[in-house]
């Protein structure tokens, strides 16, 4: 037995597949898609499923996808990061509102479904590449939760959906059930799950808010006049009360006394006293 050949021939082989082959690596917030490549048929099929933070060698001409594990977000804000602006929505009043908020859930990482979400979407999108992924955001999270926050906005007048803290709440609560809804219909299955809705407070436009301002700082001042008016027209009665009592010089003299503009001196009975006005 030639065992120098042996060897030789184990390293060979073992450089002959390390040359064939490659790995489908997942980090620890990524779950991957391993298909094999049949030479026969010219075919890839699904060999299962890598979790996250594990490997799974291929021959070279074998297929690996890799997406996210973890939680994921559509931010929808005027952060400079932002996948998107704020959503605009209509109230039933008809009056177009800007509404700012972020969307976070997570891509269904059971095997069967993660493989028809590549096939069916994945794959069309190239949503294993950032820009893909973005691509896919816009169509099937941001169309479908802009049509929920429209759908439930028709429901409220624009002053409640602003100003009213419970009307905002029970919209919120409305546009997370129809998002939900919306995301699974457009997508055609359960692809994402856990979902969480933040929305922000629905804002009119500026020239709107400027005259609610203007308009709320009337309401302040006219309340204000309305106290001090209040304040003159007591003063008033109690003046009149006093010249019933005292009589108008009289009510002169208390005045002037009360404002510090005449000065009494207590002169004793019998005392020897001249007072000389000033001239």
């Amino acid at each position: 037995m030639n065992t120098s050949r042996n060897i030789t021939a184990l390293l060979a082989a073992a450089a002959l597949f390390a040359s064939a082959a490659c790995s489908v690596t997942t980090d620890t917030n990524e779950v991957g898609l391993d298909y094999d490549y049949d030479s026969w048929s010219g075919k890839t099929e699904i060999d299962g499923c890598v979790t996250p933070g594990q490997r799974a060698w291929q021959d070279i001409n074998d297929v690996g996808i890799v997406y996210p594990a973890d939680q994921r977000s559509f931010d929808f804000s005027e952060s400079g990061d932002a996948e998107s602006k704020p959503i605009t929505v209509v109230s039933k009043d008809n009056l177009e509102m800007s509404v700012a908020g972020v969307a976070t859930f997570y891509l269904n990482q059971d095997c069967s479904t993660l493989q028809s979400f590549h096939e069916k979407i994945g794959k069309k999108f190239a949503a294993d590449t950032p820009e893909g992924w973005a691509r896919l955001l816009s169509v099937y999270i941001k169309q479908p939760l802009d049509r929920a926050m429209d759908a439930a906005a028709k429901k409220y007048d624009w002053k409640q959906l602003f100003a009213d803290p419970a009307i905002k709440q029970a919209w919120e609560t409305e546009v997370a059930a129809l998002a939900q809804q919306f995301i699974k219909e457009q997508a055609g299955a359960d692809f994402f799950t856990q979902f969480r809705f933040t929305l922000q407070q629905p804002q009119p436009p500026q020239n709107v808010r400027t005259a609610l301002a203007s308009a709320q700082e009337a309401i302040e001042q006219n309340a204000a006049q309305k106290n001090r008016n209040e304040q003159v027209k007591t003063e008033l009665q109690s003046i009149k009360e006093l010249v019933e009592v005292l009589g108008p010089e009289g009510y002169v003299l208390y005045q002037a006394m009360k404002d510090g503009k005449v000065q009494i001196v207590p002169v004793p009975v019998g005392s020897n006293v001249n007072v000389t006005p000033k001239q």
